[in-house]
């Protein structure tokens, strides 16, 4: 066999290597999917084929097709194979404007080359209101009291935790657990819908986010 006849046949080695890993994290794809049926978008991107990339769609939540093109983060992985394999957990939103939870995990041929990317797009805008509900439900009081002799700051500190809450959920997260950009997001949204104006509020929004009650002061610059 001469040296074009070997590179050839292990060219096709190579080939079939790849559609066999390929196709067995279709496989995953599917499973994953019908595990969250109606909650979690499951996607399979080819990305030897960016001009055709989806392989697999479980739980259509982006309107896409299979064999629609790849994502800019999957050609993106296509042009540096030293891109990051895992992004996790990042913020995204559907076509329709819903907010998303995603994570994109790049998947790697045995020459270390991306040849396919398994991306999980969680619909957030259904868990937020029971975000919610289960906070305000294992909610507890310090300690009890005669109801008659609750103050307004009582009432106007409920109300903020309420707040921070509910729009730390409508961003997919718990307070705490958001990212800086999106706590100073929902601080200038606190802001301008008037919750700085008692005067402990700084410091009841700073406790709420796990920060200090300066940089609460510096996120609404």
């Amino acid at each position: 066999m001469d040296d074009d006849a070997t590179a050839g046949a292990d060219e096709h080695l190579v080939q079939e290597a790849d559609e066999h890993l390929v196709a067995e994290m279709e496989k995953v794809a599917v499973a994953l999917g019908r595990m969250f049926p109606g909650l979690c978008e499951v996607v399979l991107h080819d990305l030897r084929d960016p001009q055709h990339a989806i392989r697999a769609i479980e739980n259509n939540l982006s309107g896409r097709r299979i064999g629609d093109s790849a994502t800019g983060l999957g050609l993106a992985r296509i042009a540096d194979p030293r891109y990051p394999s895992v992004i996790q957990n990042y913020p995204n939103r559907f076509p329709d404007g819903r907010p998303a939870k995603s994570t994109s995990i790049g998947i790697r041929n045995g020459a270390g080359e991306y040849i396919a990317a398994l991306c999980l797009n969680l619909d957030v805008s259904v868990l937020s209101p029971v975000t919610l509900a289960l906070s305000n439900l294992v909610a507890t009081d310090t300690e009890h009291r005669d109801q008659s002799l609750e103050t307004l700051r009582d009432r106007n500190a409920r109300e903020l935790r309420r707040a921070v809450e509910a729009r730390a959920a409508d961003r997919g997260g718990t307070p705490r657990s958001l990212g800086r950009d999106d706590k100073k997001a929902l601080v200038q949204q606190l802001r301008q819908d008037g919750y700085f104006h008692s005067r402990d509020a700084a410091q009841a929004i700073a406790d709420l986010l796990g920060v200090s009650r300066a940089t609460v002061y510096n996120y609404t610059k």
